[in-house]
């Protein structure tokens, strides 16, 4: 079957399952697309899996200047380091668009806690509407790793995290609080090297070993957008 099948509903979380990782990439680019029209406030996330729904996301939708894109997390790098979500950001989605976003970024210049800080009080005030994650091997998701103290963050919008995966760099967060009250929470991920973290994250009980299984929108959607590879052990 070619395109997204009709989405499936796990503990909570809307299951939209695709055959590869093109067509999971263009599901996501087409739900960012969408919030973009409508001048949307949204969280995207780093990494290699985006990549290509940001590219497409362009394509989709040339005028962005409706919108606020803040990042989920981001390495404590300068914004021309590779490994910076910044620098990802401008190569796909803002050198695609006619018109960009009012983008904000983590002030990495600062030290991890005082970027952090700033970071939070940036977000003081932000009601979040799409929250794009991806998720990790180890079943992080933003920079949230498996029982690290961050968890347990209730009172901040952002914190600083240290890395539980190369590379080993200090990071900032938005905490799993403000991330849940994104109005949709969507979870893009694809590939045989997530079916576990996919199974641990969407049908095991909840745990602070597995992040994103502690990440639902408190008041509105979550989804989870996955390729057959990714979705393998879901059953």
């Amino acid at each position: 079957m070619s395109g997204a099948e009709s989405p499936s509903s796990l503990d909570g979380v809307e299951i939209v399952l695709v055959d590869d990782a093109e067509e999971a990439a263009a599901h996501a680019a087409s739900l960012l697309a969408e919030a973009a029209r409508a001048g949307a406030t949204i969280a995207l996330s780093g990494g290699s899996t985006p990549r290509r729904a940001y590219v497409l996301a362009a394509g989709l939708e040339p005028d962005w200047s409706g919108a606020d894109v803040w990042l989920g997390d981001e390495r404590c790098v300068p914004a021309e380091d590779e490994r910076a979500n910044a620098r990802l950001l401008r190569e796909t989605l803002l050198a695609g668009v006619e018109r960009a976003p009012r983008v904000h970024l983590v002030p990495t210049e600062l030290s991890p806690d005082e970027a952090a800080l700033a970071y939070d009080r940036a977000l003081a005030g932000v009601h979040l509407d799409v929250a794009l994650q991806g998720l990790g091997g180890d079943g992080h998701t933003a920079s949230l790793f498996p029982g690290a103290p961050s968890l347990e963050v209730t009172e901040r919008r952002a914190v600083a995290a240290d890395a539980g995966l190369e590379p080993w760099v200090p990071r900032v967060t938005m905490t799993l609080p403000f991330l849940a009250s994104a109005a949709h929470v969507v979870f893009l991920a694809v590939g045989a090297d997530k079916a576990e973290p996919a199974r641990r994250a969407f049908v095991d009980p909840p745990s602070p070993e597995t992040p994103a299984s502690l990440l639902r929108s408190r008041s509105g959607r979550t989804t989870a957008i996955l390729d057959r590879a990714a979705a393998a052990r879901l059953a």
